[in-house]
């Protein structure tokens, strides 16, 4: 007779459940395991943040990465999710024709002196059409640094969508160097396309953020990026989108707001190897003393490639302060509005 599994409920601090079970160990495996799995007050914390967990699930496929361990895994039907064998991190495939299903892997650090480095790729099959959360989070309350580095590549076949989300954030002291550097890379066959939303809306003390895309043809990717830093923090993003197919397609988008003494640069290169289109946009407000540097590239290499940017930097009018101020608003709190608004 099989043993029966024992589950628990999940809140912070106690036992993962069954949603949350201890993955099967692969011995060549570099990537820790939790001996006892639990998920503490602050892991909980920065997983509603940057992934809506309420504390006792996830819908669909996920797995929970914390300090450098799996902390609970599930696969579905339609989503596998395995331990890679030479490096730490995740094969995720996507079997054919997948429709509406997610896939949640989020990543935290809670402890100082933690330097987490993690590979996913992810193989979407063709028709296959999902939504993949890959936020990462940050907390520290002592004097040692965190830092979390993110490699994703994702391999899209024929005709398949995806709907990425990233959230990136740090909490606790103020004192505490904070970094988050991701990359990812996205491969786009025939028809396939990408949406890709992703933010880091503060306490991130350093970040270096890589995003390379290469289309074939009739393939679109659509990039929406949100900045948020404050006090000494500095925040470099590098997108690089090689247009190689016919009507291939790009839509970037970049809002940012640099307030303290924070310092932002961003560039970017959109190539037409073929008969194109793409358009960046870099949209940022100063406050403060924050300084930011654009960057915008365009590439032809083609006489039918169309491609454009724009670049717009400045500070928040006086004239919306005293609007929103004539509606009961404090000076702070008309900014804070505005901040919110223009970040959305």
């Amino acid at each position: 007779m099989k043993d029966k599994k024992k589950t628990a409920g999940v809140t912070s601090g106690s036992p993962a459940a069954d949603t949350l079970q201890k993955p099967a160990e692969t011995p060549q495996s570099t990537e820790k395991r939790a001996e006892a799995p639990v998920i503490d007050e602050a892991t909980s914390a920065l997983l509603k943040t940057i992934a809506d967990f309420d504390g006792k699930y996830f819908e669909g496929a996920f797995n929970i990465r914390s300090n450098c361990m799996s902390l609970g895994r599930r696969s579905t039907e339609n989503i596998r999710i395995e331990s890679k064998t030479d490096l730490p991190g995740l094969d995720i495939r996507i079997a054919p024709g997948t429709k509406g299903e997610k896939c949640f892997i989020p990543a935290c650090v809670t402890k100082p002196d933690v330097d987490d480095l993690v590979y996913n790729d992810f193989f979407v099959s063709e028709g296959a059409d999902v939504t993949i959360v890959a936020g990462c989070g940050v907390h520290t309350e002592t004097g040692e640094p965190a830092r979390h580095s993110g490699i994703h590549r994702f391999f899209l076949e024929k005709g398949a969508r995806v709907l990425y989300v990233e959230k990136h954030v740090g909490t606790g002291s103020d004192q505490t160097k904070k970094v988050i550097d991701p990359q990812t890379q996205c491969f786009l066959a025939e028809g396939a396309y990408i949406e890709m939303d992703t933010s880091q809306l503060g306490g991130v003390s350093t970040s270096v953020r890589r995003t390379s895309a290469e289309l074939a043809a009739g393939a679109q990717i659509v990039i929406r990026e949100r900045l948020l830093t404050d006090a000494d923090e500095t925040a470099e993003s590098y997108f690089t989108v090689t247009l190689n197919g016919e009507d291939s397609k790009v839509n970037l988008m970049s809002r940012s707001v640099a307030r303290g003494n924070s310092h932002q640069t961003y560039q970017s290169n959109i190539i037409g190897n073929a008969r194109s289109y793409g358009h960046s946009e870099c949209d940022a407000i100063l406050a403060e003393n924050g300084r930011v540097d654009a960057m915008p590239q365009l590439s032809a290499n083609c006489q039918d490639a169309e491609l454009i940017h724009e670049a717009a930097i400045g500070k928040i009018a006086g004239e919306q302060i005293m609007k929103l101020r004539t509606l009961g608003l404090t000076e702070e709190q008309a900014e804070a509005a505005i901040i919110d608004g223009f970040l959305k």
